[in-house]
């Protein structure tokens, strides 16, 4: 069984729209009078799927355990011109952040930034037309009805990248969590020894009447855009941040170099993405209690002194950490505001209504294909007249036969459509 602790921040998940219902073949009949006429109602809508930004919810740790979401089909259309019910709709929850794609193509369907956002992912099919809708005044007693309109199932793939103003980085255990739970009221797990976070943590930074939000991002190691470590998994989550604090540990109490690991890190951002690698950054050189940081301090301040703003601090006591609050609040007050996600259209997964045909030659016979024809092969009934008569209209009013005589089709010849074989008679 998955471990329930551990933080989940890509899925991948199968929804479908429901089926429309189909409508319903009837007719009145009294004692006495039998088919007194046409009164089949039409079938319900099936259900929409719709997804909604819930700041209540955290990762998406859920959908490893649900990851089909079926909306309810609608249902067929009763006697007495009754419209049947339609399906219940699905709602989708996911934590703000979420990047929703179309895992085929990669397609941006939305960004879920937003409390409250509501996207419609999947519209539900639409029901059929009882028989009473194909009442004409020359066809008073149709004996067919239309059948729903039927959905496909799609692969969505969810990705969570975190809202934040300010990400703090820097390689593991130096000081990111304790500094996150100084300047804010969150409460990271602390621990001496590497990768104690696990998945990012953030928190309300308070500036007098103002507040930022920042996330403690999991310690880089080097590789980590090549997706050593955590890699890949948490790099995404500075991608919104409109800058970062770079914690180093400046007294080198793990035998490690603080110049060498603020230039490591900061390829490791370029490696990832330029847009990360040029983001502001200000240095906070932690653990400045400890002896020698002295020395490493002015050694960093010559290295990159002229370049960045450095503030000496301490984490576990929360000294200097008003400082670099305060350098912290002026910076993001020169930059723009958190940036989403642009979808790459207005996508939602829905039947467009444009029942499209396609005509080809196979030998001598005139092959029609497309929605058009799938529409007419659920809904036209071959042994029945008044449908036959149906489908001879729609052919008309949707240019197949002009197509076909664009084509150069004589009489006799032969045309295909679906299960339909006809010759050709002008």
């Amino acid at each position: 069984m998955a471990d329930k602790n551990l933080f989940t921040d890509r899925v991948k998940i199968t929804i479908k729209s429901g089926d429309g219902g189909d409508g319903m073949n009837s007719f009145k009949s009294y004692k006495g009078k039998p088919a007194c006429g046409p009164d089949g109602g039409d079938g319900g809508y099936g259900g929409n799927v719709y997804i909604i930004a819930d700041k209540n919810v955290n990762d998406l740790l859920s959908f490893r355990f649900i990851s089909k979401y079926f909306a309810g089909n609608g249902e067929r259309g009763g006697s007495n011109k009754c419209f049947g019910r339609s399906g219940d709709d699905v709602i989708i929850k996911v934590p703000l952040g979420t990047v929703v794609r179309d895992f085929e193509t990669g397609a941006v369907i939305a960004d879920m930034f937003e409390d409250g956002a509501k996207k419609l992912i999947a519209e539900g099919g639409r029901g059929g037309k009882g028989n009473v809708r194909f009442t004409t005044s020359r066809r008073h007693a149709p004996n067919f009805a239309q059948k729903g309109e039927t959905t496909e199932p799609h692969i969505l793939a969810l990705e969570l990248k975190v809202i934040a103003d300010v990400g703090i980085i820097g390689f593991p255990n130096v000081g990111k969590s304790t500094l996150l739970s100084k300047i804010s009221a969150a409460k990271p797990k602390i621990a001496n020894y590497h990768f104690t976070t696990l998945s990012p943590n953030l928190g309300v930074v308070k500036y007098y009447d103002d507040s930022f939000v920042a996330a403690d991002i999991p310690g880089l190691i080097e590789g980590a855009a090549d997706g050593a470590g955590l890699g890949h998994d948490f790099l995404r989550h500075i991608e919104r941040t409109r800058m970062l604090v770079h914690v180093v540990d400046i007294s080198g109490t793990e035998a490690r170099d603080p110049v060498e690991d603020f230039k490591k890190i900061n390829e490791e951002l370029k490696g990832y993405s330029q847009k990360l690698a040029s983001l502001p950054q200000i240095i906070a050189a932690n653990k400045c209690d400890v002896y020698g940081a002295d020395e490493n301090l002015k050694l960093f301040k010559r290295k990159y002194g002229k370049k960045y703003k450095i503030f000496p601090i301490t984490a576990v006591s929360g000294e200097g950490t008003q400082e670099l609050v305060k350098a912290v609040f002026q910076t993001l007050q020169t930059l723009p505001p958190v940036s989403r996600v642009e979808a790459d259209e207005a996508f939602t997964y829905r039947k467009s209504g444009n029942l499209g045909f396609e005509i080809y030659m196979d030998g001598d016979v005139y092959v029609v294909v497309g929605d058009l024809v799938d529409m007419l092969c659920r809904n036209v009934a071959l042994n029945d007249p008044d449908s036959m008569a149906y489908f001879q209209k729609i052919l008309r009013e949707k240019g197949v036969i002009s197509k076909l005589k664009e084509m150069g089709i004589k009489e006799n010849d032969t045309v295909s459509i679906g299960e339909v074989e006809f010759d050709f008679i002008p």
